[in-house]
């Protein structure tokens, strides 16, 4: 079966849909400083997440793509950046191990077979967790969820700030996705109206032939700020997460193994995660917020 990525998202047209933003926005640093959104902490500050000892490691080889922002990609001057980038090198200073680490970019479809040759040590790109590949390889704990949110036409009345303002109101949808039985799950009174594309389904919020739409934050909120809704719309309530419908959010995939560098990750993500360092790298990318 073809590896995914996030279950939740049509990989081909979040790809198109994301390099066409970047084309459009422009540096995501430089937009970072526009917003302070926040990150949820995925961490509880009680949990007590053992360091590992790590002398004993060579190198330390993470393995990504380049073609997945604003996670994975190359600037301009065919520089390696993105979030999970930064992250992975957080990670490694977190781990005092900066002069081991190595960060590689491969094709998306050959992430898989690289790690299990043993070509690198740990894939930090967005990788689906599914069971078929928690029987061949171990993931580190989520350090960031994708939910799901509304979007309305501001030209829309709505009595409310909360989606139950919605009824009455036509909310459009990308028909066979995730988002569209979570609509279905969650907000069964809500009149429902799917579309083919995602494309089609902002094209026809934007015009006013749907009053709002039911999607995917991290696209969502990028658009929203973009020119391409010329200041029609924003986000309305949520956000919306559900392991049952989204997945378990990003992760990193590693060797079944390799349980002393899996340990010594999500040591890693959870420091990062209370010190603030976690929300630091969010901001650079994330300026409008995916929560």
């Amino acid at each position: 079966m073809m590896q995914s990525r996030l279950a939740s998202l049509n990989l081909e047209g979040l790809r198109s849909f994301l390099l066409s933003l970047v084309v459009a926005l422009g540096a995501f640093p430089a937009l970072a400083q526009q917003a302070t959104p926040s990150l949820p902490l995925l961490f509880d500050s009680r949990e007590r997440l053992a360091k590992p000892d790590l002398s004993a490691l060579v190198r330390l080889r993470f393995l990504t793509s380049m073609d997945f922002p604003p996670f994975n990609f190359t600037d301009q001057n065919g520089k390696l950046g993105g979030f999970n980038v930064d992250l992975a090198r957080e990670i490694c200073t977190e781990l005092e191990i900066a002069d081991k680490c190595q960060i590689q970019a491969l094709p998306f479809v050959d992430l898989k077979d690289a790690l299990g040759a043993s070509q690198g040590d740990a894939v930090i790109a967005g990788v689906a967790v599914t069971a078929e590949l928690r029987r061949q390889f171990a993931f580190s704990r989520p350090y960031l969820m994708l939910p799901a949110r509304f979007v309305r036409n501001v030209k829309v009345a709505v009595q409310g700030d909360a989606a139950t303002a919605l009824a009455g109101h036509t909310v459009g949808v990308v028909k066979g996705t995730a988002h569209e039985a979570m609509l279905a799950s969650y907000f069964p009174k809500l009149k429902a109206m799917p579309f083919d594309s995602k494309d089609a389904l902002l094209a026809a919020l934007k015009d006013g032939k749907v009053e709002a739409a039911f999607a995917d934050s991290l696209q969502l909120s990028f658009w929203v700020s973009s020119p391409a809704s010329a200041k029609c719309c924003e986000l309305f309530d949520g956000p919306y997460l559900s392991e049952q419908f989204l997945g378990e959010g990003m992760t990193i995939m590693l060797r079944q193994k390799d349980d002393v560098l899996t340990a010594a990750l999500d040591h890693a993500l959870a420091a990062l995660s209370r010190s603030g360092r976690l929300q630091e790298i969010y901001l650079r990318y994330f300026p409008y917020g995916l929560y």
